[in-house]
């Protein structure tokens, strides 16, 4: 595996970027993978490392780069009323889907430059306050962006201008959502809402329920980790990247 990590320039500043594809062949897809919450850490670098193996340039931006490079977080990030949850809520809650798509742009140009990555559409997935970025992305930019996969998203319905059940009909990549049963930031009703909306939009994909897991449940250093549900997320996702990537 190649690894990097590199500042690549957006119109705000240095975004800090991990990079890694595999060791021989290419050029390779590339894949923007977006972070959840507690953002950048070694537990979504093994994830990247994961998904490089099958065959693509994954690259992990750090989005709280705006806040400083010091926007990473200890342990006890998770949990509720500790100094790291404090300080990681004060950015968390001042993000919004506009300047993170100036990210993507900026991801965009990145990988056009560089030599050992394909021509071409680019993957975006993410999980948490993530998934409406990868699903804004797709409908943002339709000529690039031929999948997209939201997991746990949260918020995918709300009263916000830039909610992504607004943008659905626009995309024209394939879509993913995946949902855990038990989720405070998509309860079921948002979700059945939401699945009526991407049926009605017209845009290529699905909508799944993970039945009896909750919110988090892909990542391995939680402890509501689901292994089964893990699993079946990287068939999925994987499965997504190869139709429309090859």
């Amino acid at each position: 595996m190649i690894e990097e990590t590199l500042d690549i320039v957006t119109a705000d500043g240095a975004m800090e970027t991990f990079i890694c594809r595999p060791e021989r062949g290419g050029p390779y897809a590339p894949v923007f993978f977006l972070m959840d919450a507690p953002g950048t850490r070694e537990e979504l670098r093994d994830m990247a490392r994961r998904l490089a193996t099958v065959g693509y340039c994954v690259l992990l931006p750090n989005l709280y780069y705006r806040f400083g490079r010091d926007t990473t977080y200890g342990p006890d990030v998770l949990e509720h009323g500790s100094a790291e949850h404090k300080r990681m809520r004060a950015f968390r809650t001042k993000m919004t889907i506009p300047p993170v798509m100036d990210d993507i742009a900026a991801l965009l140009r990145f990988v056009d430059g560089r030599d050992h990555v394909k021509r071409g559409s680019v993957g975006c997935h993410g999980y948490c306050m993530s998934g409406p970025y990868a699903l804004a992305a797709a409908a943002r930019y339709p000529e690039r962006v031929a999948a997209a996969a939201s997991f746990y998203g949260t918020w995918l319905v709300s009263d916000a201008v830039e909610s992504p059940h607004l943008t659905l009909g626009k995309a024209k990549g394939e879509l993913y959502i995946a949902c855990a049963e038990h989720d405070d930031l998509a309860p079921m009703p948002m979700v059945e809402e939401l699945r009526g909306l991407f049926q009605r939009s017209g845009a290529a994909g699905e909508l799944e329920i993970y039945p009896g897991v909750h919110h988090g449940f892909a990542f391995p250093a939680r402890r509501i980790y689901a292994k089964r549900a893990a699993e079946r997320h990287w068939e999925r996702l994987i499965a997504l990247y190869r139709r429309r990537l090859g």
